[in-house]
């Protein structure tokens, strides 16, 4: 491109690419940490953080030079072949979560169709639920991805608009609402999904003890718990995954984004060997892509920079920090400020008007947020970022909203 301005970039990207997102008119070439630079040489703060696929920051060096070592080595075999690099990061993880078996996939959306997959087997296998007839519970105004089953689940219109017909086999019960998702189990169903905290929908967070006593019920009744953790876990919330908070352990729990250290896609699930033995065998399931050696050597490097520089504890620390300095902002547009560790939202008032013309104000004064249901806006910036910056970025957001 000769004219490689802003402008020139989204025009040419209007003209090539399919109108399935609504981004801000930005145009990004460069980032380090929290902090990214467009084509015109203006710096940001992202507190998006690629809906948490970027808990490490961007182009961390140890994750970078991870990549770099293996791209020397070796990239892809397929699992027809092994290769040097799974079996030593799967035991890494799963030592890290306590589980006896993970299975590697690489969007979140494939991860979470491997957890629908493997608790359907589970159920006809070992509950003994009448072939082709299992039930997974869902809630409403969820967010687990964008295929067709997934979508067909979704409460959400403009997901769904035009693209069935969809599968069935799946039950919507109200968020946070342990009597509904009780009332919904019958001999049929074989696993209960839920986010911890529903992101998309404006991090909705239950009310305390709705985990544990959903984990309970699915206890009692035989059903799978089932935990997405794919934007909320690795550190975001303030502990490893967002359902420690409760003390609770799901029978599967699904990992993504920041696994692959913003660097490449890498996800998946974990699960117990009661899970795992009987959901799949050679030939169920699989994934040209999924474990191969630089997307393990990747993940298993982001964990490392998790665990070893204590990002899960500056989640913690800098999330509330965060949020009293939210709370203090005066202003007659705020609802409310709610989030856990690093994953927070304001809630604007009926009459602040949509979120995004503040995205948009924001985005003039060099800070990076989204808007999610057009009275919301999200900040959920890299677990790396620090006070100062913090302080930085609410002195702007206390501007645009007062």
């Amino acid at each position: 491109m000769e004219d490689k301005n802003t402008s020139a970039y989204i025009s040419l990207e209007e003209q090539v690419s399919a109108h399935n997102y609504h981004p801000l008119p930005v145009v990004i070439s460069s980032a380090k940490g929290v902090w990214v630079e467009d084509v015109d040489g203006k710096k940001y703060m992202d507190m998006l953080s690629a809906y948490s696929a970027l808990n490490q920051g961007h182009n961390h060096p140890r994750i970078i030079n991870a990549a770099k070592k293996q791209l020397n080595q070796l990239t892809l075999t397929s699992r027809a072949f092994h290769n040097d690099q799974m079996g030593p990061f799967l035991e890494k993880l799963t030592r890290l979560t306590g589980y006896d078996k993970a299975l590697l996939m690489n969007s979140g959306a494939e991860a979470v169709e491997t957890a629908i997959k493997a608790a359907r087997r589970w159920g006809y296998k070992e509950k003994g639920v009448t072939r082709d007839a299992a039930e997974i519970i869902v809630c409403d105004n969820n967010f687990h991805g964008r295929t067709t089953t997934i979508v067909g689940f979704s409460s959400d219109a403009s997901c769904r608009e035009g693209y069935g017909p969809f599968p069935v086999g799946f039950v919507t019960v109200p968020y946070a609402d342990v009597a509904a998702f009780k009332e919904a189990i019958t001999d049929r169903t074989v696993g209960f999904l839920v986010e911890p905290i529903q992101g998309e929908a404006g991090v909705k967070i239950p009310h305390e003890g709705y985990l544990k006593a959903c984990a309970e019920i699915c206890k009692q009744q035989n059903v799978l718990f089932i935990v997405d953790e794919i934007q909320t876990g690795l550190g975001r919330t303030g502990e490893l995954f967002c359902h420690e908070h409760e003390q609770v352990s799901p029978d599967i729990t699904i990992i993504g984004k920041a696994l692959g250290g913003g660097v490449y896609p890498v996800s998946g699930i974990l699960a117990n060997d009661t899970v795992m033995n009987v959901a799949f065998e050679p030939g169920s399931h699989g994934s040209t892509f999924g474990g191969n050696p630089l997307a393990c050597a990747i993940a298993s490097s982001a964990i490392d920079v998790i665990v070893e520089e204590e990002l899960i504890k500056k989640s913690k620390e800098l999330g509330e920090y965060f949020k009293s300095q939210l709370e203090a902002i005066s202003s007659s547009k705020i609802k409310e400020v709610r989030g856990k560790g690093l994953l927070l939202a304001i809630s604007l008032t009926t009459a602040a008007g949509k979120a995004r013309q503040y995205t948009m104000a924001l985005l003039e004064k060099g800070v990076l947020a989204k808007e999610t249901h057009e009275t919301i806006i999200r900040f959920a910036p890299p677990l790396v970022i620090t006070k100062e910056e913090i302080n930085w970025s609410v002195d702007r957001i206390s501007e645009v909203l007062s």
